[in-house]
């Protein structure tokens, strides 16, 4: 029998009882908005467009000014649990998130929409690093917490998933600001049960706030982040160079700054360990192939084969249910063998998906196959890699690592539709050939996007000449589907190689 990569011989805890439970259930509130939300504004653009009509800047900095703040801000949010208390930073979070979803709802102007946006990042940022991270204190037994930790990430995956259920059946009966209004019936029992059920924690020795590694960290993730949507909509010669570069200085800035503090806002140690830093680097690799995989398939699914954004929804079901029941059933596996074996296990589901979408994507059941198989990667993947994050650092600091773990999955959500959605648009304007007699204005926007040439399609008279360039779109579109499915399957197998290498060094003796 191969030894266990998670420890499992340990000093004698204090298991969490029925409230340890509770607790949880309550803290899986906030992670199932906040996943949702990743997903679900997409299906609402097109209402907020026609309403708002907010020029093609603002309509992108609506979709992209949540991610950047919220990026920016999740290490310095998590340091602050730390300091002040995480169940404080989570209902500050809450009622912050609820109030500005609330007046978002109602906003008159883009610009006021966009600053909602913004001010949602801030409060988000408060939320997320501080669930995980009061997991750590509520399940002091090692194999209670992964339990916790495996429901923590079906959550994830769960809201992932759900997003385009919701979407769709919101704006089948509701305006567009329903998708923000959802977020008051779901943390206004957190914030009445949270203070009853969910303990404070904090570091019992916290080091000195320092306002200049908050901006250092911003000025780093804020730059790169952007960088990577420039990167996918305008290509290398746009300023997605200087942004990264600018990034890169300021990251190196602000990891010179931690270690020369007494106490920094994050311990750069942790990423000496080989089981960390391969866990956030798997943790994150695994989120793009998730993503990625999403971006291109609802779109294929609504676009190409026709069903409607909450009927595509449903077809996906059956990867979440697998996705949800892996990251629980990966636990009893777990305890049995070594993480570098259980990654790279799973991982290879995930890869199969992704060849298995490459080889065709004209059959809707082989779809769901393959992202049933993918489902079942991730979500073991996902449980096992937070797991190890949380339990590699002391857990006065689990703040700062939950933050880390969640700056991870939403850079990696972020390359997932930038890099994999921004492949698959090149490919698919190399491969389009239009139909002759198309007007040039619906050529123009028929070259932008699948879902352009689809509008466009709908609005010419000449039934031969729709039907000719859907399926042309549709061609070009499933060609650079191919392509990407093979990135995909690349992205995964690096991860797996990742796992398979790093995280041996998880294997341990101690009570974390």
């Amino acid at each position: 029998m191969l030894t266990s990569s998670l420890p499992t011989s340990e000093i004698t805890v204090t298991r969490a009882g029925w409230r340890g439970w509770f607790a949880l259930a309550v803290l899986m509130l906030p992670v199932l908005l906040v996943s949702v939300d990743n997903t679900v504004l997409s299906f609402a653009l097109p209402e907020i467009a026609l309403s708002l009509q907010p020029s093609s800047i603002e309509q992108l900095w609506i979709i992209d000014v949540y991610p950047l703040v919220l990026a920016g801000l999740l290490v310095t949010m998590g340091t602050l649990g730390d300091r002040f208390g995480r169940r404080r930073m989570l209902l500050i979070g809450a009622t912050g998130f609820a109030a500005v979803s609330a007046l978002s709802a109602f906003a008159p102007t883009a610009a006021l929409l966009i600053a909602g946006r913004a001010l949602m990042g801030v409060f988000g940022a408060m939320l997320m690093p501080s669930t995980l991270s009061l997991l750590r204190s509520i399940f002091r037994d090692r194999d209670q917490r992964r339990i916790a930790i495996a429901v923590w990430a079906s959550g994830f995956s769960a809201g992932a998933a759900l997003g385009p259920i919701v979407g769709g059946f919101l704006l089948e009966h509701f305006t567009w600001g329903s998708v923000f209004l959802m977020a008051v019936p779901v943390l206004v029992p957190l914030l009445i049960l949270a203070p009853f059920f969910v303990p404070e924690s904090r570091d019992p020795h916290p080091g000195r706030f320092d306002p200049v590694s908050v901006l250092l960290s911003l000025a780093t993730m804020v730059p790169i982040v952007y960088g990577i949507k420039k990167l996918a909509v305008d290509g290398p010669l746009s300023l997605a160079p200087v942004l990264f570069v600018v990034g890169v200085v300021f990251g190196w800035l602000f990891v010179r700054r931690q270690r020369r503090l007494a106490t920094p806002m994050l311990d750069m140690t942790l990423f000496r360990q080989g089981t960390f830093s391969g866990a956030i680097l798997v943790n994150l690799l695994s989120v793009v192939g998730l993503v990625g995989f999403l971006y291109f398939v609802a779109q294929h699914l609504q676009l190409v084969v026709g069903l409607s954004p909450m009927v595509a929804g449903f077809a996906l079901l059956p990867g979440l249910v697998l996705m949800i029941i892996s990251g629980l059933a990966v636990v009893a596996v777990a305890k049995r063998f070594p993480a570098r074996v259980v990654v790279p296990v799973a991982l290879s589901f995930s890869v199969v998906a992704y060849v298995m979408v490459a080889l065709s994507t004209a059959d809707l059941t082989l779809l769901i196959i393959a992202f049933a198989l993918l489902g079942i990667g991730i979500g073991a993947a996902e449980t096992v890699s937070n797991e190890l994050i949380l339990s590699s650092a002391p857990s006065a600091k689990a703040g700062a690592a939950s933050a880390v773990s969640e700056t991870a999955y939403e850079v990696g959500a972020v390359l997932g539709t930038a890099v994999l959605g921004g492949i698959l648009a090149s490919f698919y304007r190399a491969q389009l050939v239009l139909p002759a007699g198309l007007p040039d204005a619906a050529a123009q926007a028929a070259r932008e996007t699948l879902a352009g040439a689809v509008a466009v399609s709908n609005t010419l008279d000449d039934v031969a000449l729709a039907d000719a360039l859907r399926l042309a779109a549709a061609h070009a579109f499933d060609s650079g589907v191919v392509i990407t499915a093979l990135i995909g399957a690349g992205l995964i197998v690096v991860a797996a190689v990742i796992a398979a290498t790093t995280l041996g060094a998880s294997r341990s003796t101690s009570k974390k």
